[in-house]
């Protein structure tokens, strides 16, 4: 499984964005899938998870804010992003695991390489 994350970009604080994650080599309609971001000097973050049964979840800070959605017949899952801040400034990571995934694991079994998406004030 090969995870190809794209959209990210220069936003001015309360734009909006979307990202994109692309999944190639198998379908992934019965994983679990998820977003995360890191921030330079921090630890890397789950902005969200959806389930393969379309249940979502996500941190706080972004909550009516983000939304994920996934598109099983294009074999892709976006992250859009609206009301934007600094603070969301970072690298978005998408990931794919086969298993159902709690929020609090990171151990993915696939991610992508990143998209970064800078936020100014």
């Amino acid at each position: 499984v090969q995870l190809q994350a794209s959209g990210g970009g220069l936003v001015q604080a309360g734009g909006s964005l979307t990202l994109s994650c692309t999944a190639s080599g198998r379908t992934l309609s019965s994983y679990t899938m998820a977003w995360f971001r890191q921030a330079p000097g921090k630890e890397r973050e789950l902005v969200g998870i959806c389930w393969s049964g379309g249940n979502t979840d996500y941190t706080d800070s972004v909550k009516g804010r983000f939304t994920i959605s996934r598109d099983g017949r294009k074999n892709t899952m976006d992250l859009q992003m609206s009301s934007l801040k600094p603070e969301d400034t970072a690298v978005y990571y998408c990931a794919a695991d086969r298993h159902q995934m709690r929020p609090l694991n990171r151990d993915y079994g696939y991610w992508g390489q990143g998209t970064q998406v800078t936020v100014s004030s």
